[in-house]
C-alpha cells in the first residue's frame, strides 16, 4: 500500500513540476497549422484578426524572420494573445492565389486583415522584433 502511495506522490511531483518548467513556456510566434479558409473560421470563431506572413523557401530575409523576430517571446506573447497567425508559402499551389488577392509582389510580405479577410495593413521585408509588435499594434494596441 506504501508503495502506491509513494508512486502516486512522485507521479504527482513529477507532473506538477513539469508546468513550472520553462522548457514548456510558450515561445515566439504559434502559427495555425490549417487552410487559409480553417484560418478564416477560427479567427471569426474566436473574434481575431489574422496576421499572415507570406514567405518563398528561396528568400533569405523570411529565413531571418523566422529565426529571430518569430522567436521572440515578446513578439509570441502579443502575436498569440491577439491573431490567428498563418505562415503561407507565397509559391505553393494555395499560396499563389492568396498572395494574388493580397497583391504581394516580394517577400517577406506580412499582412493583417479582419476575420473576412479584408487586409487593414501590410508590411514587407524583415522585421525586428520590437517593429514587428508595433506592426501589430496599428490594429489591436
Amino acid at each position: 500500500m506504501k508503495s502506491k502511495h509513494l508512486f502516486l506522490l512522485l507521479f504527482l511531483a513529477c507532473t506538477l513540476s513539469s508546468y513550472n518548467d520553462a522548457s514548456y513556456e510558450k515561445k515566439g510566434i504559434t502559427f495555425f497549422k490549417g487552410s487559409w479558409e480553417e484560418a478564416l473560421i477560427k479567427a471569426k470563431k474566436e473574434n481575431k484578426y489574422i496576421f499572415i506572413d507570406f514567405y518563398a523557401t528561396w528568400c533569405g530575409p523570411c529565413k531571418k524572420l523566422k529565426r529571430t523576430s518569430f522567436k521572440d517571446p515578446k513578439v509570441g506573447a502579443y502575436y498569440n494573445k491577439n491573431f490567428i497567425n498563418i505562415s503561407i508559402d507565397a509559391e505553393s499551389k494555395e499560396g499563389i492565389k492568396i498572395a494574388r488577392r493580397y497583391g504581394v509582389s516580394s517577400y517577406p510580405t506580412l499582412i493583417i486583415t479582419d476575420y473576412n479577410g479584408k487586409k487593414k495593413t501590410k508590411t514587407t521585408g524583415f522585421k525586428k522584433p520590437h517593429i514587428l509588435i508595433n506592426f501589430g499594434r496599428r490594429i489591436v494596441p
